[in-house]
């Protein structure tokens, strides 16, 4: 075997597929099922709106262009939508920032529309009335992210060893050469890290350190109806949201209608450690923040609500790549919110770091072992 993924989530399926398709042997493990853990907690954003120029929006570019090549080649249905997203302003001043913040995007490679207010209610007629303005990103997109990890490990090839956690990491002359579980020891040329939220604990393992902690986030699920919301649309206060530091509760709600008919209600974001306990205070403000946005909303019924833990690292960066502190080791997790748009590009440079080939795109920013220079 070429190579082991822990995790079987999106992050690690993209990396399988991949890597198979470089032309190595791939196997999976996870302690539960396919999409068990955030990724099967998670809406399927594939956002570039959200990111500000920089290493992340790169590899937000790769990854749109990647998950458009697979929604065409990946057998079944993985419900990619390009629905496009909308960002929504209420005053001026907000306007202001979100046309900087568009600027920036825009020199990357950014398809970005400034939008007035009154085009607002061209892109979506239930929209409240009274916001300033707004920015329209058509890139923006969606998929099922359980039925596209399913999808992507079924493609991939991979052996599957599902209901197993690894508890060691087998060494050789100090190289990490497979992994053990209660079941049997699977040994392998390199192991990838594509724990997500538990990426850290499979660092330990490897005697090693990353950071990863979790960060708790609620959806809302509402009863289905016409298609009512015909973008992702979410207020501008998103945006800090995501890059903020804060372990305290945030909220802004991000909208979206389903091919189904539910509509979806995000997100929260709060790092509680592994408290998974209801937050009757998370789900009202995302009821109150989504009818605020679309009054239509006001009076739907939610059928359910569900929660995730985000792969939360301190510079807001994943870790991709080749661990030097550890030879053999890989790591692809600590994409916090975002790991489902980034899979592919994820996937395309573990491949290549696993295969020796020229990355799609600069690796560097990513690396590993990025925090334990900063703490020296």
């Amino acid at each position: 075997m070429d190579v082991v993924i822990i995790g079987a989530g999106v992050v690690g399926a993209a990396c399988a597929y991949y890597a198979s398709r470089s032309g190595l042997s791939v196997a999976v493990v996870d302690r539960g099922p396919v999409a068990g853990g955030t990724t099967g907690a998670g809406e399927g954003n594939l956002l570039l709106s959200d990111k500000d120029a920089g290493p992340e929006l790169d590899l937000a570019l790769l990854s749109t262009r990647l998950w458009r090549e697979l929604a065409a080649v990946l057998p079944g249905e993985i419900e990619y939508e390009a629905k496009g997203g909308l960002v929504v302003a209420r005053d001026e001043t907000t306007v202001k920032a979100l046309r900087g913040f568009a600027d920036g995007q825009r020199a990357a490679g950014v398809d970005a529309v400034e939008v007035g207010p009154d085009g607002l209610r061209d892109l979506e007629p239930h929209l409240a009335p009274g916001l300033a303005g707004g920015f329209h990103y058509p890139e923006d997109a969606q998929v099922q992210p359980a039925q596209a990890a399913a999808r992507l490990l079924a493609a991939s090839g991979a052996e599957l060893y599902l209901g197993e956690e690894v508890t060691g990491l087998v060494r050789e002359r100090g190289a990490v050469r497979g992994v053990r579980t209660a079941r049997r020891e699977l040994l392998a040329g390199a192991v990838v890290n594509a724990a997500g939220t538990w990426g850290g604990a499979v660092a330990a393992l490897a005697g090693t350190t990353l950071p990863v902690l979790p960060r708790r986030g609620f959806v809302l699920v509402t009863e289905p109806l016409p298609r009512v919301v015909r973008h992702k649309v979410y207020a501008a206060d998103y945006i800090a949201d995501v890059a903020s530091d804060s372990a305290a509760l945030q909220s802004s709600a991000v909208v979206e209608g389903t091919p189904s008919g539910p509509v979806l209600i995000g997100a929260t974001r709060e790092r509680v450690g592994f408290d998974r306990s209801l937050s009757t205070e998370a789900l009202r403000r995302l009821a109150s923040q989504a009818a605020g946005l679309f009054p239509v909303l006001a009076g739907l019924r939610v059928l359910r609500a569900y929660h995730g833990f985000r792969p939360y690292l301190p510079d807001h960066l994943p870790a991709i790549g080749p661990d030097p502190r550890v030879p053999g080791l890989l790591h692809a997790c600590g994409h916090e919110g975002a790991g489902i748009g980034l899979a592919p590009g994820t996937g395309a440079l573990i491949a290549a770091a696993l295969a020796g080939t020229e990355p799609p795109l600069p690796a560097h920013p990513f690396r590993p072992d990025r925090f334990a220079e900063a703490s020296r």
